[in-house]
């Protein structure tokens, strides 16, 4: 998989987390990329579109 087309974002929020963040990426065809903001090097997991609709889903109710 190519990712020099990934466009990467951290959450706005992540500041407040003293340093504990993801980046996402969520503008490539088929997959959403997720790396540690601290250790970019070390791997990236891909999830289904809709796999990670339904974690953030989750996250966002509180489950």
């Amino acid at each position: 998989m190519d990712l020099g087309d990934a466009r990467w974002r951290t959450a706005t929020r992540s500041g407040a987390s003293g340093g504990n963040c993801v980046e996402v990426a969520d503008n490539l065809t088929g997959v959403v990329l997720v790396r540690d903001s601290k250790d970019r090097d070390r791997g990236t997991l891909a999830f289904g579109p809709a796999a990670w609709r339904a974690f953030v889903t989750g996250v966002t109710v509180g489950r």
